[in-house]
């Protein structure tokens, strides 16, 4: 079911991670991708070590191969080869560039109005950030992520992935397929606005909406969970434990498991967010004197899981079954986690 979008061209003037993420999923989905780079490359392609082997046989950063696979890829200078890059471009049926707001204009002159446009920046076309840079550990830090993520009274942290530029990557993909339906439907082209300061305020669900109810700002709580427990890593014998406690059921099957002695004020999840520190520590003490393989065992429908490394998660049975990892142009990659079912006889 790869080849949904068979037939759209995308022309990706973008780099980094949040555009070229977005344009690797839609290609994915069949679209073709041309990305436009400058004759002296995606930013990434340096972003190293580790250096590997690249689609086209050079050695390239391990990053580039995260969100460039299964595109075309050509080479132009914006400011000296301007015919030709607008040439192609009124080929495409969208456009995605990640320029500050207004620089793609300026550089080639005002696009064809029957090209979808997905322009990605740091904080939007609008507003008193408007022409800022931003990089994701910037945003993470502006946008509260950062005052939230790691443990308690210590040094800010940022999530170890460029979590913000993912989730813009996602929701670029989302809008150019929603703006792909809308041309179908009236033939009217969209231009679209989209930022990683605005995915990212929007990416703080609950944390934002738990602020917004009480008024008071949230902390870091290392892996705990600031309205579920027990919700959070334990120490095992052999390693950390994850154990994520989401209903009363879950809570009486994981103390009857660990025999863990309980207080009736804990049969609910209200309860057990006001005994947190007691609630944790029985539980800390019941999961210290067990093995992970043991406790998984014993955890049969409460969800739980070992703290694996990133090599062991590639590596897990699910992932090998899901085949999360594939190969693209004889180069190991991470695999499209867009999956199709026929409805009708449940196949791929």
């Amino acid at each position: 079911m790869s080849g949904i979008l068979e037939g759209i061209r995308i022309v990706d003037v973008s780099r980094i991670l949040a555009g070229p993420y977005a344009t690797q999923m839609l290609s994915d989905l069949g679209a073709e991708v041309i990305k436009i780079e400058a004759p002296w490359g995606d930013d990434t392609r340096q972003w190293g070590p580790p250096f590997t082997t690249g689609f086209d046989g050079k050695q390239v950063a391990a990053y580039f191969l995260s969100c460039n696979r299964g595109k075309e890829i050509v080479t132009f200078d914006l400011k000296r080869e301007v015919s030709e890059v607008r040439a192609l471009i009124k080929t495409a049926d969208v456009v995605v560039e990640n320029f500050r707001p207004g620089t793609l204009e300026r550089l080639l002159g005002p696009l064809p109005e029957d090209v979808i446009l997905c322009s990605i920046s740091a904080y939007g076309a609008t507003g008193p950030r408007r022409d800022e840079p931003g990089y994701d550990v910037a945003l993470q830090a502006r946008s509260g992520i950062m005052g939230i993520t790691g443990e308690a009274g210590g040094a800010p942290v940022k999530v170890g992935v460029a979590w913000i530029d993912v989730i813009t990557g996602l929701n670029a993909g989302n809008a150019i397929l929603a703006a792909l339906f809308h041309k179908q439907k009236t033939g009217e082209c969209m231009r679209i606005d989209l930022s990683l300061w605005d995915s990212a305020i929007a990416a703080l669900v609950n944390q934002a909406h738990n602020a917004l109810a009480s008024g008071n700002n949230p902390t870091p709580m290392g892996s705990a969970h600031p309205n579920l427990v027990p919700y959070r890593a334990f120490e095992a014998k052999d390693g950390w434990f994850v154990i994520g406690v989401g209903s009363d059921n879950q809570w009486l099957t994981l103390v009857e498991a660990l025999g863990i002695e309980t207080q009736d004020a804990w049969t609910t999840n209200e309860g057990r967010v006001l005994g947190r520190t007691e609630v944790e520590a029985r539980v800390a003490k019941a999961v210290a004197v067990l093995e992970r393989a043991v406790l998984e065992e014993k955890l049969t429908g409460v969800p739980c899981a070992p703290v694996n490394t990133v090599l062991e998660a590639l590596s897990d049975p699910q992932s090998v079954a899901r085949k999360a990892v594939t190969q693209h142009q004889g180069v190991d990659v991470l695999a499209s986690p867009l999956r199709f079912m026929k409805s009708s006889k449940g196949e791929e």
